[in-house]
């Protein structure tokens, strides 16, 4: 056996064994690596923040692919958790991107735009924040819900600079950050860090905006995204994308096709039709150690009234959590698939 043959031989063995131990280590800690209870949404739950969810759990089970050219199930995960997370307050943020390994974390914010860039060294994390409006604050910041409804209700079309037509209150809430914004991506592109991008609702709409006009991303996540530019916008996007739906999520429908159309490859969970093998957890994963009974991501207490039950789906189903919570379940089945797969072609 030549050099090279030896080489791939031993490569290959090193490849099956790692497999073979991820999979065990998943079954001794099978109790971490259980699909979470999808939360009822109630009057309660339905509005962000949301700081009593655990962010990025198990996160060093499944890392960050973060030179991934086509769609990646954990980058999806993370990235909704990005996207849950933008709504919460900078310190409570800052200390949750922290545990999860960024250690560079910049907060910018400017007449109703927010977002955050959290960043190591191999890649970075564009979050853009969604809509204000629905959004649960001790203290009501009146000018803060005006600037996101103006910004939701502009749909003119305005020229794009790199083609087409976009959302005109959605380009001019981009132009809010942009100066503070493009030079600080530009400035880790320098030490070749991948950059992400992603967002949810208008945040969504945010990211995909900033993903067109800069330069060498390396990828785009939209969670429940508003249409954005009309099919002159469509026609050169050219940024790897996926545009993630989660049941009957009603904004996805807005605003209304022709001129406005989606960008992106449509990934739509939390259904019996969803794509690249993302649906809700199935046998797989509750024959895994993991109770029927397993602590809720939002609990309710004293359940006297269901406010639940006047929410309609459409509404319900726009929920940053749930976006989180379908992908780690998903995620977690695909795990325990991939190990049983792996463990019949071991035994052959």
């Amino acid at each position: 056996m030549n050099r090279s043959s030896r080489l791939g031989t031993e490569r290959f063995i090193i490849a099956v064994l790692a497999a073979v131990l991820l999979c065990l280590g998943g079954r001794v800690d099978a109790a971490s690596l259980c699909p979470k209870e999808v939360p009822r949404i109630t009057l309660d739950n339905i509005s962000p923040p949301f700081d009593q969810y655990d962010y990025f759990q198990n996160r060093l089970f499944f890392p960050f692919e973060s030179t991934a050219s086509s769609f990646s199930l954990i980058n999806a995960w993370w990235l909704a958790e990005a996207s849950t997370l933008v709504y919460s307050d900078a310190a409570y943020a800052w200390q949750r991107l922290r545990q999860a390994g960024f250690d560079q974390v910049q907060f910018i914010e400017h007449y109703g735009t927010y977002c955050f860039i959290a960043a190591n060294t191999r890649f970075a994390i564009l979050a853009f924040r969604g809509s204000e409006i629905w959004r649960r604050e001790a203290h009501l910041d009146a000018k803060q819900r005006l600037a996101d409804l103006k910004t939701n209700i502009d749909i003119r079309l305005s020229d794009w600079p790199r083609g087409g037509r976009v959302h005109s209150g959605f380009k001019t809430a981009l132009e809010e950050v942009w100066s503070v914004l493009q030079p600080e991506i530009a400035r880790l592109q320098k030490h070749d860090v991948k950059i992400w991008l992603t967002g949810h609702s208008l945040g969504a709409a945010l990211a995909t905006l900033a993903a067109d006009r800069l330069p060498n991303v390396q990828g785009l996540y939209t969670f429940g995204s508003p249409r954005v530019g009309d099919k002159g916008f469509q026609a050169h996007f050219r940024v790897p994308a996926y545009r993630v739906v989660n049941g009957d999520d009603i904004v996805p429908t807005v605003p209304g096709e022709n001129p406005f159309l989606h960008v992106g490859e449509l990934i739509h969970i939390g259904s019996a039709d969803s794509a690249k093998g993302v649906s809700n957890p199935t046998e797989a994963t509750e024959q895994n150690a993991c109770s029927a009974n397993s602590e809720a991501t939002i609990t309710q207490e004293g359940l006297k009234f269901d406010s639940g039950t006047f929410i309609p789906q459409a509404f319900s189903d726009h929920n940053p959590m749930l976006y989180s919570v379908q992908l780690w379940n998903a995620l977690v089945e695909q795990h325990y698939v991939n190990c049983d797969r792996q463990s019949r072609n071991v035994s052959r």
